[in-house]
């Protein structure tokens, strides 16, 4: 896949950002997320500091070859999960890793059409990446987690082995190694 030198940059303002400014790639656009209030000097300056590291970043992934925990490569299996049990109704804007993301697998946004996944399931076993995805791709089509939501999520055939797998995780975490020395080597 060739990584365009000068590629198109869509602007979004937030009103939420405060100081923050981000730049990622959504296929083949750089979105450049500025606080509401930003000038538009600002908007040149972040413009010209993190357009080139973005390219720069895909380019090297390029030469590594496909990054299958990419965000570029989570959009591609998100549509195509969309495609084979939601009928390409749900249709994901963006689908990106998130390190801040600790307290949830993932979080999507149906009026705008992101989703972020938390990194800690950038290792985990693709049938569980690929039922979390499912998971949030039917929050665009059902924001909350009605019987109709439930019918789509159980559209994915191991959705209950994920939910399984996601639960003995998250116990694990919440549980920790302290929770471990007390239960010791016998039986509770």
């Amino acid at each position: 896949m060739p990584v365009p030198s000068q590629p198109e940059v869509v602007v979004r303002r937030s009103a939420r950002r405060r100081k923050t400014v981000s730049a990622h790639w959504s296929e083949d656009t750089v979105v450049l997320s500025v606080p509401q209030s930003a000038t538009r000097r600002e908007i040149e300056h972040w413009t010209r500091e993190l357009v080139p590291r973005v390219v720069e970043r895909r380019r090297r992934e390029a030469a590594r070859g496909v990054d299958r925990r990419s965000d570029d490569r989570l959009l591609e299996r998100a549509r195509e999960l969309s495609r084979r049990h939601l009928e390409g109704r749900a249709r994901p804007s963006d689908v990106r890793w998130s390190a801040r993301q600790n307290t949830r697998w993932g979080s999507a946004t149906p009026a705008t059409g992101v989703i972020r996944i938390s990194a800690q399931l950038q290792e985990a076993p693709e049938w569980v990446l690929d039922f979390v995805l499912v998971h949030e791709l039917a929050h665009l089509l059902e924001a909350d987690h009605s019987p109709r939501f439930r019918e789509l999520e159980a559209r994915y055939p191991l959705a209950g082995k994920a939910q399984a797998f996601l639960d003995g995780a998250a116990w694990a975490h919440r549980s920790g190694p302290a929770a471990e020395d007390q239960r010791g080597a016998s039986p509770p």
